[in-house]
């Protein structure tokens, strides 16, 4: 299973649940220049921007995918896409393409001559504006995926199963989480069940778990919750894990913890390589 070709009659998706809640305006991963909220826009939109270019092609942008990204905490749980996707639950990789919601310079540094880095002025675009303000209702915003992949899977039934990936830096604040994720990944498509994916991002500078096989490093129970919510990771992301130098084993999960800054970019990669394109 979860080797379903992505083609334009059957496209993949990607839900991403982003916390929202007041904490994460503080510090990322120890940094002093970014916050968690900035951070975690900042790679949402890198990775669009990645899928864009992976799904365009001589005719155009083809629509392989559909994402969406529901923001939770600030202070209700809704779609978190600004401008004219504000309110949409799922959206099209073609439209997305063609319609962000302003277009940034940012200055990104290159390797130089005699072993230096220069930087020079590169295009940013953006669709995901950084929030943070309110509480963590993460069992609300679960239970929103859910509705959302229940009408995308019914209407999508030979399409690589959808892929749900919880960013979050803190506890639930409206209960327990596990029985709505243990929901959410029961949905599927004629390829697989559902992933749900999850990582938690840390104000401090610590060392990240990835892709762990049992939670007994994990120091807390926050941690033991995310983990127990983490689908296993299906062959193909396994495999390109492992590429990637990570040693993940055959009860490896979706799930990182501590993670910073490289480790949330690396992570939402390896979570996002699905099948082949068509």
């Amino acid at each position: 299973m979860y080797d379903a070709e992505i083609s334009r009659s059957n496209p993949g998706c990607f839900l991403f649940l982003i916390d929202q809640s007041g904490s994460m305006s503080d510090p990322f991963g120890g940094s002093d220049t970014i916050s968690k909220s900035q951070g975690v826009a900042d790679t949402i939109n890198k990775l669009i921007a990645n899928l864009i270019l992976k799904c365009t092609k001589d005719d155009g942008i083809r629509d392989y995918f559909e994402i969406g990204v529901i923001g939770y905490g600030n202070p209700e749980v809704a779609p978190a896409f600004s401008g004219i996707f504000a309110g949409h639950e799922l959206i099209k990789i073609e439209a997305l393409g063609n319609n962000p919601l302003r277009i940034e310079e940012r200055m990104q540094q290159f390797p130089a001559e005699g072993g230096s880095t220069a930087e020079k002025p590169v295009k940013f675009p953006i669709w995901f504006e950084p929030v943070a303000n309110n509480a963590t209702p993460m069992c609300k915003a679960i239970t929103y995926a859910k509705t959302i992949l229940e009408r995308w899977t019914a209407a999508h039934p030979d399409s690589y199963p959808p892929i749900a990936i919880n960013i979050t830096d803190g506890d639930s604040t409206d209960g327990n989480p596990i029985p709505y994720a243990m929901d959410l990944y029961r949905l599927g498509t004629n390829n697989g069940n559902c992933l749900f994916f999850n990582i938690h991002i840390s104000s401090k500078k610590a060392v990240p778990i990835l892709y762990p096989d049992t939670d007994a490093l994990l120091p807390d129970q926050l941690g033991k919750s995310l983990f127990e919510m983490s689908s296993l990771l299906p062959e193909p992301m396994t495999q390109a894990a492992r590429k990637d130098g990570y040693n993940v084993l055959a009860q490896s999960r979706g799930f990182g913890f501590n993670a910073d800054l490289v480790s949330l970019i690396k992570f939402i990669d390896i979570g996002t390589r699905v099948g082949n394109l068509r």
